[in-house]
């Protein structure tokens, strides 16, 4: 019998050296059941991490245990966003410390127009991300800004939510499948954008089941089994190592 690879040596580097965004052994439940088990890594300002895994690895458990929200309960571990803690905040704290989560349905809000749907987003006075500087980088949206967010496109509602979540001058952007959902010609039009993003320097994690465009992105890569972390280490590592590729994304 074959046995298992051991990628170990790349699990929980964690760190201890000064990072944008450092997530220290956290751990998250929902009700009782155990889904984030001890969850470590850093990322640097600028940097786009892959966030990888099969499906009930606990990737959208962690972006949401990061951005605060209610469910899943962090019941253990530290969050720190540019030397400052996230664990012991709310939400919209974290959403004001510069957290920008784009969640997998996008959540446009019903009834108001592209615009209206930014102009509630936006802190005031707006520190980076003024209205211009947001529809120079999405001029379909300007286009369509008197248009209801809801009936946008499938691709458009993709991209005002990720416009939205800029509009917060965020610190750090964090996308749930933002290619779900979408044709690959609108996969390759989000795939520009989010690219345009990285040239901002925007730090960002993306979870995507699409590893090897999220791989094509990315700078590093964190791979989740079960809850925890099996790798650590840049995104060409994972692309060069096709034994880690089949033993935990099943490509």
């Amino acid at each position: 019998m074959n046995e298992k690879p051991d990628f170990s040596r790349h699990a929980n580097q964690a760190a201890t050296a000064p990072a944008y965004l450092s997530v220290w052994d956290i751990h998250a439940y929902y009700g009782e059941s155990y889904i984030v088990q001890g969850v470590s890594f850093n990322l640097h300002e600028g940097e786009i991490l892959a966030l990888l895994g099969r499906n009930g690895a606990g990737k959208t458990s962690t972006l949401r245990a990061i951005a605060r929200l209610a469910s899943p309960e962090l019941r253990h571990g530290e969050i720190w966003l540019d030397h400052q803690p996230l664990h012991g905040l709310a939400s919209w704290q974290a959403a004001q410390a510069g957290i920008g989560l784009v969640p997998e349905d996008r959540r446009i809000i019903q009834g108001l127009t592209v615009e209206e749907n930014l102009q509630l987003a936006r802190i005031a006075p707006p520190v980076g991300w003024s209205l211009e500087r947001i529809y120079d980088l999405f001029p379909r949206l300007k286009e369509r800004r008197r248009q209801e967010g809801t009936t946008l496109s499938g691709g458009e509602q993709q991209m005002l939510a990720i416009a939205r979540a800029l509009a917060r001058d965020v610190k750090v952007l964090l996308l749930d499948e933002p290619y779900e959902g979408l044709a690959p010609v609108i996969v390759d039009e989000i795939e520009k954008t989010l690219n345009m993003i990285k040239e901002q320097g925007i730090t960002t994690i993306i979870v995507e089941q699409n590893v090897q465009r999220a791989l094509a992105l990315a700078d590093r890569s964190v791979i989740l089994d079960t809850g925890n972390v099996v790798f650590d280490g840049t995104a060409q590592e994972v692309l060069d190592n096709e034994e880690l590729r089949h033993e935990y994304l099943a490509i």
